[in-house]
């Protein structure tokens, strides 16, 4: 782990808390919080801004992984689960849900440091992965309203296409806008925009 990391672990039981926090400070400068009932998590969570969350459960059922996945929030911060034994199924649905890491036989605490900066390296890839998805989506949606728009005008101007284009591009610099959005202020003054 690199640098000071603010960390929340979700530990119900006090002994094992302590084992963690203690294997947790001795590899490094760290600032962690345990929070022993899980009961408003998402709220106690939200309160420290963590960096990283560990959740320990012993024999977590369905239901209760998918409450505390959603309550530590996946998609904001890399979060970590460990459970005591093999949950059938239940890894693949804490993965789909965004947990970082999944850790089966527990939270040893010899094992946080590899299972940290594994969890944060991939919560790291997975926004990134997010992000040029939603980039891609964009520039698709971008791209069919100027298509529609191209259209519009090669109809409305008997122009082809290259010269609608133009027109668009003439238009969006004289405006001080993008092209996609006067295409799109076209199209929705068409009704075309759905």
């Amino acid at each position: 782990m690199s640098g000071t990391l603010t960390i929340v672990v979700v530990e119900e039981d006090r002994d094992r808390a302590v084992a963690i926090v203690d294997a947790l400070m001795d590899s490094g400068d760290h600032e962690v919080h345990v929070i022993a009932d899980p009961s408003g998590l998402a709220r106690k969570i939200a309160a420290h801004a963590p960096d990283i969350v560990l959740i320990d459960i012993d024999h977590p059922t369905r239901d209760m992984m998918e409450e505390l996945t959603l309550a530590s929030g996946p998609l904001d911060r890399p979060v970590a689960m460990f459970v005591s034994g093999a949950a059938g199924g239940l890894a693949q649905a804490a993965i789909e849900s965004g947990v970082s890491a999944y850790v089966v036989d527990g939270l040893a605490p010899d094992r946080l440091k590899p299972v940290i900066d594994t969890a944060i390296a991939r919560f790291r890839m997975f926004r990134q992965m997010r992000t040029e998805l939603a980039e891609t989506r964009r520039a698709l949606e971008e791209r069919k309203v100027i298509d529609r728009a191209k259209g519009l005008l090669m109809k409305a101007k008997g122009i082809d296409e290259d010269a609608a284009y133009a027109l668009l591009r003439k238009t969006a610099m004289d405006q001080g806008r993008r092209v996609a959005e006067v295409a799109e202020a076209l199209v929705t003054a068409s009704g075309l925009l759905s």
